[in-house]
């Protein structure tokens, strides 16, 4: 499986079922590397420590092989029927974990374990899933209480040294200006606003902590998103933190494509900025020939104001991101497109034919920002486009 082996079964201390990823340790500064493992394209795990690597599915199959040998003994590692069973369920595991990822994309290791759990309850193998989530238990706690004792001890030393270290953050042009650090906290404390069990200094500390004179931009939004998305493991909510910690890359890159005076706002900001941005997207988007010039004849002022920034909240990092890597429109590899504008855009190719169709758009628009109820991906891909194939799947009749 995509995590760091061990074998010794739940009950014994000797042997453990699941080889779980060892204990978080001391996040490394972020590297090229890094960065172009979450490029657009190919399957890729978030490792326990925020790191990405590529997915391979043997590494599942190892997993499960040692998960049944603690549980039935190493007597029967010869055994045919265990590797068949294996091989099935690592078949099966894969497909579950790809087949909405048609083109690549991200998935979490512990989505992966989840499917592992999930495989071997629906094959029945039911003392080898309870020793699994057993030992996957176990392991968290303790990853989760050495992770708070390091952090303990170490985060007033962070602090002290972050404050004292001159950074300067090279822009595109190639210039360069000193660290915004009171934005950088708004942008963290904004993003961990209203959840449970999220720590903004953390977050803020560790960030610090990576940073390094002359980091580049990117290289800054990444580092604060990666120091989010490495506490994921130790409590859910951080994934709607990253989330939140992410789209400020997309609104620095859409703003920036269309108005870069605008492109250092946070979402706190965007309620005024939305309407604007939905007339000059909708502008440049037809101007590209990405989208139909149709929708420059809508009443765009009034859809502006329909849009709910809020809404850019609810997301989690995995789903954010998957738009972010396949269905945003982009020009030249920048994507200019943000999630309500998105969502508007798909409601206004889904109405252009009704009578009413601003009212019609709104409404579509409000379900589908909801999450209450997504369209496929053809439509998603092709509504308000100048391909506007809304439909994958076609019914014929075929003489037999």
């Amino acid at each position: 499986m995509q995590t760091e082996s061990s074998s010794a079964p739940a009950s014994s201390a000797a042997a453990n079922p699941n080889p779980a990823a060892a204990a978080p340790t001391a996040q490394a500064p972020v590297t090229e590397a890094d960065i172009a493992a979450t490029a657009p394209g190919g399957y890729r795990v978030i490792r326990r420590n925020g790191k990405v690597t590529p997915f391979d599915a043997s590494k599942i199959e190892v997993a499960l092989t040692k998960a049944f040998l603690a549980v039935e003994g190493s007597g029967a590692a010869a055994s045919g029927r265990i590797h068949e069973t294996v091989k099935e369920l690592t078949s099966q595991i894969d497909h579950a974990l790809t087949r909405h990822l048609s083109g690549g994309g991200t998935v979490h290791i512990e989505d992966i374990q989840d499917q592992v759990e999930l495989g071997l309850m629906r094959n029945g193998h039911h003392k080898v899933a309870r020793d699994y989530v057993l030992y996957r238990e176990q392991r968290a706690q303790e990853r989760a209480a050495e992770a708070e004792a390091a952090a303990k001890k170490t985060r007033r030393g962070r602090k002290k040294a972050a404050a004292e270290a001159a950074i300067n953050v090279t822009l595109a042009d190639g210039s360069t200006q000193p660290l915004d650090e009171a934005r950088m906290r708004r942008l963290i404390n904004e993003a961990c606003d209203g959840l449970t069990d999220v720590d903004a200094e953390r977050i803020i500390s560790d960030s610090l902590r990576n940073l390094y004179d002359g980091i580049t931009e990117k290289e800054l939004a990444q580092a604060v998103t990666l120091c989010a998305r490495a506490l994921i493991e130790a409590e859910p909510n951080y994934s709607t933190v990253s989330a939140r910690l992410l789209l400020d890359t997309l609104r620095h890159e859409a703003l920036g494509f269309l108005d870069a005076s605008t492109d250092t706002v946070i979402q706190a900001e965007m309620a005024k900025l939305y309407p604007q941005y939905l007339k000059d997207y909708i502008t440049k988007g037809i101007e590209l020939e990405l989208l139909d010039p149709e929708l420059g004849q809508y009443d765009l002022a009034r859809l502006g104001k329909a849009l709910l920034p809020e809404r850019d909240m609810q997301f989690t990092y995995l789903g954010l991101q998957t738009l972010y890597d396949r269905y945003f429109l982009h020009s030249n590899n920048v994507r200019f497109e943000l999630p309500q504008a998105f969502f508007m855009r798909v409601a206004m190719g889904l109405a252009i034919n009704e009578v009413d169709r601003e009212d019609r758009a709104i409404e579509f628009y409000t379900l589908l920002s909801s999450f209450d109820f997504m369209s496929s991906t053809p439509t998603l891909f092709n509504s308000g486009t100048l391909r506007p194939q809304l439909s994958s799947c076609y019914l014929t009749t075929v003489q037999v």
